[in-house]
């Protein structure tokens, strides 16, 4: 009976049959021996859902269910939370990694029989791999008792790790989770994260005081004997740092539990590298009760100033010569309440580089975060420039990300050059070394802004003309475009059919878009189908397959709330899906991509199909309508519904060249380029 320890909701039981709520609903109206609820409550119950399953497939309403998407239905709906499913699904899954022949026994029999055996040999496997110190270790053990509602779940992450592997399998369900769930937690994007630890460079001992999902420790590149240690204030996440970097490394992992400032778990280290994506703007960090900690070796932090007391923990935690990055708020560089310890840092040689990165980089994405470099001062002189770069005009449009590999290659060669020289003469508008001297003034404000005055965006009155010309071939391009005027018409009264039948039906296929992959191709992020700009993104290397899309398919976002559907064509073709996307092939025998893409668009058909939980809205793309239409008339709709899309394009153009054109002209006038004349 330990199958009924996993529940699901309507919503999971929709998701499971490829159906909306309302079938869900009708369902328990209409069929007495509908599975009775067993959690929730009145207006949102959970079901049992070894016993959906049985009646689903009673009734013919499901073949199988994906592997996939039972176990993440069976860690959805664990009776003690997600989280304590992900860490008991982390145990099994390092066993499975570390000892597959001990898991093959262990799980031979009865659950009863699983769950009494597994502790001791979690046991043997949990210490050695994280360093033995049960009492701070963020990582423990779980008991029989605990494990037994798990055992289900236990089982199924076995066998979709003999699918996809361990390490792949943790990714996924966690990833899942994390989407799931986007609000909780404030994620490090994997490319900042590769930046900073390319900056860091190799090291062997490598601290993250704040680790949070493991980000930062995760893009550290493998050595001979690497030892990584991580803390984090929740227990959740620190457990789960340590599962990913024990399951996708072979270095020591000592991960911690407690606050880094007031309960430092590592008071001995003295690591090669510190990386670290601190908590913003936190007044209680500690201020009252630190106040004589030896860490403050460049002054005491003021309550406002809680980066700057993660900056000294991290340098505090360094061996001499070793380097430290910290993502910080661009205010940090500036405060005045904390010029004296900037004055400190500068002065004796302890900061090394600020890097301005461009708006959209990491979150909060509406502001341009910093990068701080930082070594220990060792024996050497202080180096008497620092640098100073602004990598701002990589900030892609619209919503999209920043265009990382221009970041890396201008921030990486600016750093590189540097530190071996210990100066970098000037790169307009990008980066430059200034003496320390410099910046030792009142305000010790040291933001790259204020030092490197940006290049005029449009480059003198030539660029402006050309860019002048493009606009008026555009504006020209869209008065051409712009659809005719709308006949009144009464509301059609059309057959509809929904996603879901059409996938089951065969006329299309559907899949989403993946946490990984082995190709090293673009990826298409939810961010550039709302932007409508080319693929943008990339995703971590792992053994998982990746969705590539075709010419004709349609990708949809499902965050965010917009009607949004996008057309492949030959230029973004051979990119692969990205997180938050679902991609539907028609099959041109039955469907018009057009037709399709058109009809999805439709806002009330986004609004019956969207729910709306916590404060994030999620569209079930099963669940979108439209109408059964015949093959020839389909067409005729898709050809209308193609020159929208071109007359949106050329719009988006249009307006693109336009704040272009403004801002060159300001900026000319301003600097002196552009004549008033």
């Amino acid at each position: 009976m330990q199958d009924n320890a996993t529940e699901v909701t309507a919503a999971g039981i929709a998701r499971l049959a490829g159906v909306g709520r309302a079938a869900v609903s009708n369902w328990r109206r209409r069929h007495a021996d509908f599975p009775k609820p067993v959690g929730g409550t009145e207006t949102s119950p959970s079901f049992a859902l070894v016993e959906v399953e049985a009646w689903l497939r009673r009734q013919g309403k499901l073949a199988e269910v994906p592997l996939r998407e039972r176990v993440w239905q069976q860690l959805a709906g664990h009776p003690e939370g997600p989280v304590t499913a992900l860490t008991h699904a982390g145990c099994v899954l390092l066993l499975i990694h570390e000892r597959p022949t001990v898991w093959l026994d262990v799980s031979a029999g009865s659950d009863e029989r699983l769950t009494a055996m597994l502790p001791d040999a979690l046991e043997k496997v949990i210490t050695p791999r994280f360093g033995g110190t049960p009492h701070e270790g963020a990582v423990r053990t779980p008991t029989g008792p605990e494990l037994g509602p798990s055992a289900p779940l236990l089982r199924g992450a076995a066998d979709l790790a003999a699918e996809l592997g361990a390490r792949q399998t943790f990714e996924f369900l966690l990833g899942r989770h994390l989407d799931a769930n986007p609000r909780q937690y404030t994620l490090t994007p994997a490319e900042l994260a590769r930046l900073m630890a390319d900056l860091a460079g190799p090291a062997r001992t490598v601290l993250d005081p704040a680790c949070g999902t493991g980000a930062l420790l995760r893009a550290v590149a493998a050595r001979p004997g690497q030892e990584l240690h991580a803390q984090d204030s929740a227990a959740d996440l620190a457990a789960l740092t340590a599962f990913r970097l024990a399951l996708g490394t072979q270095a020591a992992v000592r991960a911690a539990t407690g606050d880094s400032l007031r309960a430092d778990a590592h008071p001995g280290l003295r690591a090669d590298a510190v990386l670290c994506h601190p908590p913003f703007n936190e007044r209680n960090w500690g201020h009252d009760e630190l106040a004589y900690d030896p860490r403050w070796e460049y002054g005491f932090p003021a309550r406002t100033e809680s980066e700057l007391a993660w900056v000294q923990h991290a340098l505090a935690r360094l061996r001499d010569g070793g380097t430290a990055v910290l993502l910080m708020p661009p205010a940090a560089a500036s405060r005045r309440s904390g010029r004296r310890i900037r004055a400190d840092l500068l002065r004796r040689g302890a900061l090394r580089a600020v890097v301005a990165l461009p708006v959209g980089a990491a979150p909060p994405y509406n502001i341009p975060l910093h990068l701080w470099v930082l070594r220990r001062p060792d024996m050497a002189p202080a180096q008497p420039e620092v640098l100073l770069a602004d990598a701002g005009r990589f900030a892609a449009e619209g919503r999209g990300g920043p265009d990382w590999q221009s970041v890396r290659d201008a921030v990486l060669d600016a750093w590189q050059t540097y530190d071996r020289a210990g100066t970098l003469p000037e790169r307009p508008g990008l980066a430059r070394s200034v003496p320390v001297i410099e910046l030792l003034d009142d305000d010790v404000d040291f933001a790259p802004a204020r030092h490197l005055p940006p290049p005029t965006v449009a480059d003198g009155a030539e660029q402006l003309t050309d860019v002048r010309a493009r606009l008026g071939e555009t504006l020209r391009l869209t008065a051409g475009l712009t659809p005719p005027p709308a006949r009144s018409a009464p509301p059609a009264r059309w057959p509809l059919t929904t996603v879901g039948e059409l996938a089951r039906g065969g006329a299309l296929v559907l899949r989403t878009g993946g946490n990984g992959g082995h190709a090293r191709v673009p990826v298409l992020t939810d961010h550039d189908v709302l932007a409508g700009t080319a693929p943008s993104g990339h995703l971590p290397e792992s053994e998982e397959e990746a969705v590539l899309t075709e010419p004709g398919d349609v990708v949809v976002p499902v965050l965010g709330g917009g009607a949004v559907a996008r057309v492949i064509d030959d230029a973004t073709a051979g990119a692969a899906l990205g997180r938050n996307l679902v991609l539907l092939r028609p099959d041109p025998a039955a469907l018009d991509a057009w037709f399709l893409a058109g009809f999805l668009r439709g806002t009330a058909n986004n609004r019956q199909a969207s729910s709306y939980a916590s404060t994030a809205t999620r569209l079930d793309v099963r669940r979108l309508q439209l109408p059964r239409l015949p093959l020839d008339e389909q067409r005729r709709y898709g050809a209308r519904f193609r020159a929208l899309d071109e007359f949106e394009r050329a719009l988006r153009l249009a307006s693109r060249l336009g704040g272009q054109l403004v801002r060159g002209m300001y900026d000319g006038l301003a600097d002196g380029t552009v004549t008033p004349d």
